[in-house]
């Protein structure tokens, strides 16, 4: 290479940073705009503090913790309807219907709640779902459909002798869609303690021993599962399942530093995959989240998804579900490669 190529190269390179700075101000830009504007819409909804429950939660305590978060549920659908928010008070009071398992309810701001679907006590596998941006209580009917296909599908495909359950974690702020925040990785950063404080309680509420753990991360919620991966070893979590995933921040698999098999799809009609894969710093914090996860430079194991888009990979009947379900079940040579 000559020095009049190296150069262009050169200079080629400091174009593209460039032009990438200038489209991750104009976009913050323009979202610093339009987030004020859109937050303002809705006033803020007056929610109870969190059901006091055991610092230390145990198979013999759950009946009781899901009975404490949905009393406390009833009383958020109470003073949402008194506040004239007809809206949350019927997703507060669905919440609270006596055949909801809550592990956590916080029925203030946007809201968090982990449901539990199947026996979570004698349960061998667990699938921990993340979600990814706009997710929140008045969300949650949609975030907690995927759980139910995800559950339904296990208790049609487990082998005799494996009983499985299904945590639907809502355990962090989520970003809006139109948002700064959605771009970088802070709520990310926030999030994953939480999500490491999670698993290492699913540890304790198992009988006779720890189950084998599958964390499946949808949209921005596989930042979240990247930024916890290395802290999760040892805690039974065998597979990372990124899906519609933006990125994670991290180059490679490699460096999430998990001893999980980690996988990546996505559905061939994903807008997803028109997000540039690229990283800048700016105004002091990293914008974007880098190498694509179904890229071969990434590393990850990549399975089908089938014709679907950016919500569809819980669908019933699709490639996607079918091979998460085989994933959770440890069922990994039967998992189809795309």
């Amino acid at each position: 290479m000559t020095a009049a190529t190296g150069e262009r190269r050169r200079q080629d390179r400091a174009l593209w940073r460039g032009r990438l700075r200038r489209t991750l101000l104009a976009a913050l830009l323009t979202v610093a705009v339009v987030l004020p504007l859109s937050a303002a819409v809705r006033p803020r909804i007056p929610a109870p503090p969190p059901a006091a429950l055991p610092a230390r939660l145990t198979p013999a305590t759950l009946a009781t913790a899901y009975e404490a978060n949905r009393e406390d549920a009833a009383e958020a659908a109470r003073m949402a309807a008194d506040h004239g928010d007809t809206s949350r008070a019927a997703v507060d009071r669905a919440l609270a219907s006596p055949a909801r398992r809550l592990l956590r309810f916080d029925g203030r701001g946007g809201g968090q709640v982990t449901e539990v679907f199947g026996d979570l006590t004698h349960a061998t596998r667990i699938a921990v779902l993340v979600p990814g941006s706009d997710t929140t209580l008045d969300t949650y009917a949609r975030f907690r459909a995927t759980a139910v296909s995800l559950y339904r599908r296990l208790t049609q495909e487990a082998p005799g002798g494996t009983r499985t359950a299904v945590m639907a974690w809502l355990g962090y702020r989520t970003p809006a869609t139109i948002s700064a925040t959605v771009l970088t990785p802070g709520r990310a950063g926030q999030a994953a303690p939480h999500l490491r404080e999670f698993i290492r309680e699913l540890r304790t509420l198992t009988a006779p021993g720890p189950a084998s753990v599958a964390l499946l991360c949808h949209s921005y919620g596989t930042v979240v599962c990247a930024r916890a991966a290395p802290t999760l070893t040892g805690l039974g979590v065998t597979d990372i399942a990124l899906v519609g995933s933006p990125g994670t921040g991290a180059d490679s698999a490699a460096d999430l530093h998990t001893s999980a098999r980690v996988w990546a799809a996505r559905g061939a009609d994903d807008w997803i995959a028109e997000v540039p894969h690229l990283q800048a710093g700016l105004f002091g914090t990293t914008v974007g989240f880098g190498t694509d996860p179904v890229s071969p430079a990434f590393g990850a194991r990549v399975f089908a998804a089938g014709p679907g888009g950016h919500s569809d990979y819980f669908t019933p009947g699709s490639a996607s579900l079918a091979n998460l379900a085989r994933i959770v079940l440890g069922e990994t040579t039967e998992v189809t490669r795309a």
